[in-house]
């Protein structure tokens, strides 16, 4: 499925799922799966706990802040909508409430970019349906 967005739109394969978490964008809300057996946060939602198995989850609001933990300057993109003239960085960051979440780092320049950077959650709405994730430079 394509936008006038001009990129492939990431479609949830399980809906019912994950939601909660695409409602939340929506609004402008980083939220996470939340273990209340163990306490554990974790990411990408999921049906059992990754800790525990509990099937007993809920969600919690993160503050969006957190840092890059790892990342990749893509230069050549898999598919031709996400190719640009600089690529595009592809990172793994690190919540300051715990879990990692992959995202995209928008705002600056790849060679900006470095481990341990402080980022700060910002929403790209890219439909009417569906608004994206990304990080960016604090």
């Amino acid at each position: 499925m394509t936008s006038a967005y001009d990129k492939p739109i990431p479609i949830p394969s399980n809906e019912v799922l994950t939601k909660p978490f695409w409602e939340a964008t929506k609004r402008g809300e980083l939220i996470i799966p939340y273990c209340n057996s163990c306490s554990t946060l974790f990411f990408y939602p999921r049906e059992v706990c990754p800790n525990c198995f509990s099937k007993d989850l809920g969600w919690k609001k993160m503050s969006g802040k957190g840092h890059v933990y790892t990342y990749t300057h893509v230069r050549q993109a898999v598919h031709p909508s996400f190719q640009s003239a600089n690529g595009h960085i592809y990172a793994i960051v690190q919540l300051d409430e715990g879990p990692k979440i992959p995202s995209g780092i928008s705002g600056c320049e790849p060679e900006e970019v470095y481990v341990d950077m402080p980022v700060s959650v910002v929403f790209d709405d890219i439909t009417e349906d569906y608004t994206l994730v990304k990080f960016q430079k604090c």
